[in-house]
């Protein structure tokens, strides 16, 4: 979250902004209507930042938003302001981790799992062909036409496109809507649905409610942030004391073996001084007494 952003300052792109508005179910159905070109009927309420991980000690993944259609089909939308190099490989991540979820335990019909679509909206063209959107489906590359059916769709949206090849005219001014949610983009659109999203953006925007989670939600980054901060100046230190303990050992043995020493006195004078079980004098006299 932007520190120098309020509220009203928001952008679509900005993942609060999003997650705010794509909980209402009508927004999201108008949204994906406009994307996917046909009209969208969701089943239920849209789940924002959803937790998805296949087993409990595998890495958390977050989706901006989710939301099953009432024909089955799985919606994952997300916002991405910065190309990190790896959203490709992310996406497929992004499915496969969704698709884990999809059938039944026991399951093996796997005609049963439900169609997927991943939908990235960037202010970037990540792939530099100047175009809106950006389709994948899997394909045969030794024959043109034909097509894997395996339900799995991929969409990247670009705001900064310049060639509308493909892509209705709706579509163009909603990604720029996105990036510049501001009356006077909402009121140069032709689109009576992109006027209506403003609406509602202006009725989240003017929210107490929202105001308030929205200066929770900032603290809570802010708090985050200065934990991971200490976290890593105690493991500093602790990584520090114990490269300089390490060292006292190496040259409290290095030395007693210069001095011709018996390695048993040297060991006990190591673990009066840094108070050592055996086990541990055994290992540091064996790594060090020879080198």
């Amino acid at each position: 979250m932007n520190k120098g952003k309020e509220l009203k300052d928001l952008n679509l792109l900005d993942r609060f902004l999003f997650d705010e508005a794509m909980e209402d179910k009508e927004f999201l159905e108008k949204v994906l209507g406009i994307i996917l070109e046909k009209d969208i009927d969701l089943r239920h309420t849209p789940q924002t930042e959803k937790e998805i991980r296949r087993s409990t000690w595998n890495r958390q993944i977050k989706l901006d938003v989710w939301a099953m259609d009432t024909e089955g089909s799985v919606h994952d939308a997300e916002v991405q302001k910065k190309n990190t190099g790896n959203l490709p490989k992310r996406s497929r991540n992004y499915q496969s981790l969704i698709d884990s979820r999809l059938l039944m335990p026991g399951e093996v019909d796997f005609n049963e799992m439900n169609d997927v679509f991943i939908i990235l909206i960037m202010p970037f063209d990540l792939f530099g062909k100047g175009l809106y959107q950006y389709t994948f489906r899997m394909k045969r590359e030794e024959a043109a036409g034909l097509s894997l059916m395996d339900g799995a769709t991929r969409i990247f949206l670009n705001t900064r496109g310049t060639n509308r090849e493909g892509v209705s005219q709706e579509l163009v001014e909603m990604l720029r809507y996105f990036e510049e949610t501001t009356d006077e983009r909402a009121e140069a659109s032709g689109s009576e649905t992109i006027r209506w999203m403003h609406d509602k953006i202006r009725s989240i925007k003017s929210s107490e409610e929202v105001g308030i989670k929205f200066m929770n939600a900032w603290e809570e980054k802010i708090l985050e942030r200065q934990e991971a901060r200490a976290e890593g100046l105690r493991e500093g230190i602790l990584a520090g004391q114990t490269e300089e303990r390490e060292q006292g050992i190496r040259k409290m043995i290095e030395l007693c073996r210069e001095l011709a020493l018996p390695p048993e006195d040297t060991a006990h004078k190591v673990a009066e001084k840094y108070r050592l079980e055996q086990e541990a004098i055994n290992r540091y006299i064996k790594q060090y007494w020879n080198d």
